[in-house]
């Protein structure tokens, strides 16, 4: 694994002098408009990076990109991995790790995700306080390399309580409705039936998705303070519960891009 991440880092360094300084992972149908927020130094796409894993799903574009916002240094991921792809969980979180190695500080982590919390909306953002893992792997499993992190690294505030508070705060000035919650990261790629919908919601999920949590448990890991945003693409009511599709929560998504892409470039402003 060590020399994997090595091996990605040294390749990196050697198409740029770029020292990043934020980390930010753009989910599913988000990242078009951060992107064009950013002054754009160089893209490499995930194919040409040792080790790297690539997208199989739509709308993911698979390219890493550099460049700087608000003054800032970012590194942008447009496009992640997912377990249901194929991916083990230590190919996921391998360009969270490369992050680290580049120098990267911050980590912004968004995702797409269903709402099951009734008082909310799709359309909507949900600020990740806690996250409750299903998902059947961790990436620390197996034997642990000191140099990355501790054996049994902490995780009573997975999410930066200062980037949460700032993000609150920004979010009041900006206008922006931000809810805050319990994120659940199930396997995937099916949605949830009926019944899962009311077991995730009874065990204190607000949202579920299929990714994030690999990559925030690997942040903690190696002491990266993250923050995490769902945008809500679908109302997961058990007891009205319509069927929907990728379009559909893809068109959600893009809709409320831009109050994410607002957040997140006044976060990176005060960073």
């Amino acid at each position: 694994m060590l020399d994997k991440i090595s091996e990605a880092t040294d390749y990196i360094r050697s198409q740029t002098d770029f020292n990043p300084e934020i980390g930010v992972i753009l989910g599913t149908g988000l990242g078009r408009h951060f992107v064009e927020e950013m002054t754009p130094a160089l893209t490499l796409d995930y194919h040409d990076i040792p080790h790297f894993p690539v997208s199989t799903v739509e709308h993911h574009q698979g390219k890493l990109i550099f460049g700087t916002l608000r003054g800032k240094k970012i590194m942008a991921m447009q496009g992640r991995f997912h377990y249901y792809e194929g991916y083990n969980f230590q190919q996921i979180t391998l360009p969270v790790r490369v992050m680290k190695m580049l120098g990267v500080q911050h980590l912004l982590v968004s995702n797409a995700a269903g709402n099951m919390n009734l008082d909310w909306h799709k359309g909507e953002l949900m600020l990740i306080d806690d996250h409750i893992n299903l998902q059947p792997d961790n990436p620390l499993r197996g034997i642990n390399i000191p140099e990355l992190g501790p054996r049994f690294p902490d995780m009573s505030q997975p999410y930066s309580p200062r980037l949460n508070a700032m993000l609150v705060e920004l979010a009041k000035g900006l206008d922006i409705q931000l809810n805050v919650g319990v994120y659940v990261g199930v396997m995937g790629p099916n949605l949830e039936t009926r019944a899962e919908y009311r077991y995730l919601r009874r065990i204190g999920g607000d949202a579920v998705g299929m990714s994030t949590v690999p990559e925030v448990i690997v942040a903690n890991h190696m002491s990266l303070p993250c923050c995490a945003i769902s945008v809500l693409t679908d109302d997961c009511d058990p007891d009205n519960l319509a069927p929907v599709n990728l379009d559909q929560i893809v068109a959600t998504a893009r809709l409320a891009e831009r109050d994410l892409t607002r957040l997140y470039t006044a976060l990176i402003e005060k960073l």
